[in-house]
């Protein structure tokens, strides 16, 4: 199908466009952020939104080595568009522009990482949320499209996918954070696995790493 291949193309064109480096450079910062026990906070609209909550939820849970280890410490990272009753009186009752700031002012702490998505890099609620991070210390990555838009003058890192198509745009920046997220659970894999390799007696390295459970039945429920 013509249509398919001419997306495809251009979608992976753009991507091939962006330097390798850049995403292990954002993926050392985030992890960084967990490494002192910062917070990640992440936002956008409409399908930036749905992409804020998907790499909330990559991080939260999709980069632990094991869900039943309670002593792997975990990403403080939190999705500023999932509490729809905050997201909406905020919206009545302040202003559209402010739905992100405004939770910002509750939350962020020098040195958070926060994460704007936006297509076209012009989004008010995301550049005031980034006017407001930079103002009080946090670190700025942004995800952009078409020509980055003025959200790229707030930045401290960027990634931007230089199309002018909102549905590839969308696309790639779920790949984005798709790399990012995967480059953060490997790396976190590793250390655990150099945590857990413990010398033993005879100066051999002892493997003592658990077997990672991706489903556990109903009859074999763990406590959480």
């Amino acid at each position: 199908m013509k249509f398919a291949q001419e997306y495809l193309d251009r979608l992976i064109e753009g991507i091939k466009k962006v330097p390798l480096e850049r995403y292990e450079v954002v993926a050392n910062v985030i992890l960084e952020a967990y490494d002192h026990e910062r917070q990640v906070l992440i936002f956008g609209n409409g399908g930036s939104a749905a992409i804020a909550s998907h790499m909330a939820c990559d991080l939260g849970k999709g980069t632990l080595s094991n869900v039943y280890d309670h002593e792997e410490r975990r990403f403080r990272v939190i999705s500023l568009t999932d509490n729809m009753a905050t997201f909406s009186a905020l919206a009545n009752d302040v202003g559209y522009e402010h739905v992100f700031s405004q939770q910002l002012r509750n939350l962020v702490q020098p040195m958070d990482v926060v994460i704007g998505i936006s297509g076209s890099g012009n989004s008010a609620n995301v550049i005031n949320a980034f006017l407001l991070a930079r103002q009080l210390g946090a670190i700025t990555i942004g995800f952009v499209g078409f020509d980055g838009g003025k959200m790229t003058h707030f930045c401290d890192y960027v990634l931007h996918f230089e199309e002018k198509n909102w549905q590839r745009c969308e696309d790639a920046h779920l790949i984005f954070q798709h790399l990012i997220t995967s480059y953060i659970a490997e790396k976190k894999r590793e250390r655990d696995i150099a945590r857990r390799l413990l010398i033993s007696g005879n100066g051999t390295l002892k493997n003592t790493v658990p077997a990672v459970i991706a489903f556990a039945p109903a009859d074999a429920a763990q406590p959480l």
